[in-house]
């Protein structure tokens, strides 16, 4: 039997931020001597994971978010996929908690819906195994790699929060390293509590994509720029419709779509007030990252 993977649990904390993650860390049923947990206090969570990196006595990384719940055998399924699978590094989708109040539970719906995050729902939900995904299943909620890809593709980028995660996702696929995604490894991260608190976070995942492809000279995929484009239709509406009633039509589309989905997802998850949240938390969603995309072009700051 192969001998056991040793792991560096790397924890990364704002000061004003309580560690709840280590509250089921205790629950662990993995060999307390086959794990070391390393906190780093500090405004910059690419700063602190850099420095978790660095501190680290195990080859194997894995890096968490303070807020996270992961189960008991949270290392054993990691242990299993590392000595199964020709894998560097793996990750696994971070699921909305079960106790998650009402507005939270419900955007957690649709972050996990195809139609509220695209592919980048796979994670939110248990999608299927892939054993060499890329950035639009992963974030370093949940996210564990070798340190030796780190001596090769550098340090997280200390000028990118959010979005410190695709890049690095994305330097680690280009240095051919093969990142696997396993619907298996899962943890639970809490939702944003109020609509004020998620369009914030969706609007910086939205400023940080362009500033992320200009790090890399990557041009951006088209998929990401169609909320922009949404904006500046919603925007230029009431001009175009003067011209002719038509330009109403993508919009009416849009809502239709919308509320299909909401139905959809109410019904799945028997929550009947997800029909009429839904709707609203799409829109806000799409607006949000929309208006990210378009405020990277007025910032006069250089990365």
């Amino acid at each position: 039997m192969a001998k056991k993977i040793k792991f560096s649990l790397a924890i990364p904390v704002a000061p004003y931020r309580d560690c709840e993650i280590l509250e089921s860390i205790k629950n662990l049923t993995y060999k307390k001597s086959d794990y070391e947990i390393l906190i780093e206090h500090g405004l910059n969570p690419s700063e602190n994971r850099n420095k978790c990196i660095k501190k680290a006595k195990h080859q194997y990384i894995y890096f968490l978010d303070d807020d996270g719940i992961i189960p008991k055998d949270f290392l054993e399924n990691a242990n299993k996929l590392f000595q199964k699978y020709d894998i560097d590094a793996i990750g696994g989708p971070q699921l909305t908690p079960h106790d998650d109040k009402t507005f939270a539970r419900i955007s957690g719906y649709a972050l996990e819906s195809f139609f509220g995050c695209f592919k980048m729902a796979k994670r939110y939900k248990q999608g299927e195994l892939d054993l060499n995904t890329d950035e639009m299943s992963l974030t370093t909620a949940n996210f564990c790699a070798k340190k030796t890809i780190f001596k090769k593709v550098g340090y997280f980028n200390k000028k990118l929060f959010p979005g410190e995660d695709p890049e690095m996702f994305d330097r680690i696929k280009n240095a051919k390293f093969k990142i696997a995604y396993s619907p298996t490894q899962i943890m639970y991260h809490r939702r944003r509590p109020d609509l004020k608190g998620l369009v914030k976070q969706i609007f910086k995942y939205g400023n940080v994509r362009l500033k992320k492809e200009k790090i890399l000279n990557q041009k951006p995929k088209p998929v990401f720029l169609i909320p922009s484009l949404f904006v500046i239709y919603l925007i230029t509406l009431p001009v175009t419709l003067v011209l002719h009633s038509a330009f109403l039509i993508p919009l009416l589309a849009y809502l239709i779509v919308a509320i299909i989905n909401s139905v959809v997802i109410a019904i799945k998850n028997k929550s009947l007030f997800s029909i009429i949240l839904l709707p609203f938390i799409y829109l806000f969603i799409h607006i949000a990252y929309g208006l990210g995309i378009i405020s990277y072009f007025f910032e006069t700051k250089e990365l």
